[in-house]
């Protein structure tokens, strides 16, 4: 059996029957970094978030609440700044069958609290995205899982009811940060953790606080004493506190400015392509999105080469309404590439019965630089079919909690995920918390399940490209882009000279990564 790497990631053959070179490969380290010096503070400002942030990963669901989360805590897998799946406080993997997975736990590990990691703090961490109670956005991702027991004192084993040979990847993702297990044997969600940081204030909606751990597990990482993370929403009020030097780096940099900032030598930006998509989502439930010419007029209705070069200023290239993008594995080139149709748009109203369409469609500039203009450029494409694309403009604070998945027709974006099926088990399963389109679609659910345990790439592929069909066609979600992280930092900050694109600002872990000089 062959190992294959995906876009420099493991394979997910390396990962079955206990491979010896998959063992091997989940033994590397993360690529060297120049040596850094320790000291200074890091002010950052990110775009996500809202007053009513928690410190609970299983409802983090904003660049705020990820970013601190993962300051403060590890998972037991980690993306790198080579976009390559890593261990973090696993050591290693293995899996004679896909299905059940044993993951060793780093030994010397301590909580900020003192208390040394233990099978019992991950089982109980993991748990918490389980069982019918759990609110958590990521219980899809696990569930799958039949089990979760400890394996001796330094192991965790992971019982799965299907081959899966993505799971290692599965356990990358933000909401599966390892908390402590109590005295009262409660997991501790007060932002204790194993992470390069401590909290100093946890002022959600404002700013936080965070304090370098000096017994971090983690060789040459954490290298700032003191981290301010700032909630600044509007995108050019950020990019004004970058130049006059208030903040050190911005989440999202203001895309009309970025010619004045390019020419202050004090500034670097960096635009790197990944799988960051918008999404117009729609309520695929309830009337009238309910009806597939309806949401087909909608996808016609969107000149997508106009948003890369208008809102985007190129910094991106066009989707084709399904989230994976050209950089993720299992991409179809193939596919014929929906282009904007006003005649196509009308007709499809026509087939619905209709001669016009009037949709409100929310909006924040909280949800990335130019979410505004992209909506208000989307109402001009719309109009010459008979759709009038309102543009409902709603605050920053509050938007996941009051607008997301609660307006009919509202902007969601997303990260890019490792993997396609973590991107589809987190948001078109039919049981997905996080199904914000409402997708309920047969023929996708079965070809999601059965390409998990397909060991054939050719077949896995193929069952992959039918999934991507599927949500173009019959999906409740415009997508027209894949945008770049375009984010800028003052030159007074450094990092490596790889830096992961599944998020902005290094994987979202540019708090531990990045260093003062």
């Amino acid at each position: 059996m062959t190992l294959k790497l995906l876009n420099g990631s493991i394979g997910r053959r390396g990962f079955l029957a206990g491979s010896a070179a998959a063992v091997g490969l989940a033994h590397m380290p993360l690529p060297l970094r120049a040596q850094a010096q320790k000291g200074g503070t890091f002010r950052l400002s990110v775009n996500q978030g809202g007053t009513t942030d928690t410190l609970n990963p299983a409802e983090a669901n904003g660049s705020q609440q990820i970013m601190v989360g993962w300051a403060l805590r590890n998972n037991l897998t980690e993306i790198g700044s080579d976009n390559a799946l890593h261990p973090e406080l696993a050591t290693s993997w293995s899996s004679d069958d896909a299905a059940t997975w044993i993951f060793q736990l780093r030994q010397g590990v301590t909580f900020h609290n003192g208390k040394s990691l233990s099978p019992e703090d991950v089982i109980a961490s993991l748990n918490l995205h389980r069982g019918e109670d759990s609110t958590s956005g990521a219980k899809s991702l696990l569930a799958g899982v039949t089990d979760i027991s400890a394996e001796g004192d330094s192991a965790v084993r992971i019982t799965l009811d299907a081959p899966n040979a993505d799971f290692p990847f599965i356990l990358s993702d933000y909401h599966f940060q390892i908390m402590p297990v109590g005295a009262d044997g409660l997991l501790d969600m007060s932002g204790v953790g194993t992470g390069g940081y401590t909290l100093a204030d946890w002022n959600p909606g404002i700013k936080t606080v965070l304090q370098r751990n000096p017994d971090y597990w983690k060789e040459n990482a954490a290298h700032f004493d003191t981290v301010e993370v700032l909630l600044i929403s509007d995108s050019a009020a950020a990019t004004t506190a970058l130049v006059t030097g208030e903040i050190d780096a911005v989440q999202s940099a203001e895309y009309r400015t970025l010619s004045q900032l390019g020419r202050d030598e004090n500034i670097a930006i960096e635009s790197i392509s990944g799988g960051f998509h918008p999404t117009f989502a729609m309520q695929s439930g309830v009337e009238p999105f309910n009806n597939r010419d309806v949401r087909l007029a909608l996808k016609y209705g969107v000149d997508r080469e106009a948003l890369v070069d208008r809102v985007l200023r190129g910094h991106g290239t066009v989707a084709n309404d399904h989230p994976i993008a050209p950089t993720m594995p299992y991409f179809d080139p193939s596919i014929e590439q929906r282009a904007y149709d006003p005649d196509r748009a009308k007709y499809h109203l026509t087939q619905a019965g209709l001669d016009n369409l009037s949709v409100s469609l929310s909006v924040s500039d909280s949800l990335f630089a130019g979410a505004v203009d992209a909506v208000t450029l989307y109402r001009e494409h719309a109009a010459p079919a008979g759709i009038d694309v309102q543009v409902a403009r709603e605050p920053g604070d509050g938007y996941w909690s009051d607008v997301w998945m609660k307006k009919p027709f509202f902007t969601g974006s997303w990260g890019a995920r490792p993997v396609p099926d973590m991107i589809f088990a987190t948001a078109y399963a039919q049981n997905a918390d996080w199904n914000e389109s409402q997708f309920n679609h047969d023929q996708f659910q079965q070809l999601m399940i059965a390409a998990r345990s397909e060991l054939d790439e050719a077949k896995r592929g193929q069952m992959y490209s039918d999934m991507q069909v599927i949500l173009r066609d019959e999906g409740g979600s415009v997508i027209p882009f894949f945008r770049n992280f375009v984010y800028a930092r003052r030159t007074g900050v450094a990092h490596s000279e790889n830096v992961a694109s599944n998020w902005s600002l290094d994987g979202y872990k540019a708090i531990e990564r990045w260093w003062a000089v």
